[in-house]
């Protein structure tokens, strides 16, 4: 084997990489591929020493775990779709996080929606708007919106 910028070169010319090496390309820091590691999400292969070797399969799954939590999905989740060995499980697993981000993104738009209602009032303080106090009317069940107090 021989030495190379990034790592070692394999026989047959395969790259692999230290973790350090592989830290840096993805802007990580090397507990956190270790900890992946721990959870079973990452598996680099050893070398003679004992350190961590990564290969191109490596770095794909690296790759897909970082666009999976940009997409909201925990380590677990991660890890339970790695593990399920039967596409319908997987499946299963991704319907559940799209109701879960389906529901989180109409939480957040009905934040957004109280703020610009908030930030569109004409009155001096928005707790006062008609349409705000008809917005937390509706949240606690009443037909009405009374004079709602924010502040004692």
């Amino acid at each position: 084997m021989k030495s190379s910028e990034h790592g070692m070169t394999a026989d047959g010319g395969r790259e692999l990489m230290s973790i350090g090496a592989i830290a840096q390309r993805f802007g990580l820091a090397t507990h956190v591929l270790r900890h992946w590691e721990s959870m079973g999400i990452l598996t680099p292969a050893r070398d003679a020493a004992g350190r961590r070797r990564y290969g191109i399969t490596d770095l794909t799954r690296v790759a897909v775990i970082l666009r999976a939590k940009e997409a909201g999905l925990s380590l677990d989740t991660i890890r339970s779709l790695a593990a399920a060995a039967d596409p319908t499980q997987r499946r299963d697993i991704l319907y559940e996080e799209a109701e879960a981000l389906r529901s989180r993104i109409a939480a957040a738009q009905a934040s957004l929606d109280l703020i610009e209602c908030a930030l569109g009032c004409d009155h001096e303080d928005f707790t006062q708007c008609a349409h705000f106090q008809q917005m937390v009317a509706d949240r606690i069940g009443l037909d009405a919106a009374p004079h709602i107090p924010i502040r004692p």
